[in-house]
């Protein structure tokens, strides 16, 4: 009786665990909780872009892209990480040491998409001279971002100017 009682312990504690067991495919509940974390951290990526702007921080902008990346802006294109900083480093006016302009977005023309480790990353910048409050210029930017090594990264984007009153 008592090996039949310790057997059936033994089976209900070995079933118990096999139902614990992890599986490879995520729950409802978790696969949105990663949803909601990816699209979290593709937000966080406009705002660094304007703490850069706005610092003056070439290298925290570059932190953004990855190392391929392609940024078209007007009729320009900049491959490549070094391509890429020169742009901000010496034909961005945001970046310039004589122009003292915040960069902001109005968070209902922040717009991200995410599926499994792409997404998509749309903002407007706003540029203010900080000493009159006057908006200097704004621009509208479309990214595919992708997650490289644990961090999202920009791998495509396009700027072009943008007016105060449209969404991409």
């Amino acid at each position: 009786m008592r090996a039949l009682l310790t057997g059936c312990v033994l089976a209900l504690v070995v079933g118990a665990l096999a139902g614990c067991g992890g599986s490879s495919k995520p729950s409802a509940a978790e696969a949105q909780m990663q949803k909601e974390a990816a699209l979290y951290e593709i937000e966080g990526i406009e705002k660094s872009f304007h703490e850069a702007a706005t610092t003056h921080n070439v290298n925290l902008m570059m932190s953004l892209f990855a190392p391929g990346a392609v940024f078209n802006i007007g009729t320009e294109t900049y491959t490549g990480k070094a391509q890429i900083r020169r742009f901000f480093a010496t034909k961005n006016a945001a970046f310039m040491p004589q122009n003292h302009w915040e960069a902001d977005t109005p968070s209902f023309l922040i717009k991200e998409t995410v599926n499994g480790d792409k997404g998509t990353l749309y903002f407007q910048c706003h540029f203010i001279d900080v000493k009159t409050g006057k908006v200097m210029a704004t621009v509208g930017v479309d990214h595919q971002v992708q997650k490289i090594d644990g961090r999202w990264l920009i791998v495509d984007s396009a700027a072009s100017p943008a007016s105060l009153s449209t969404a991409g």
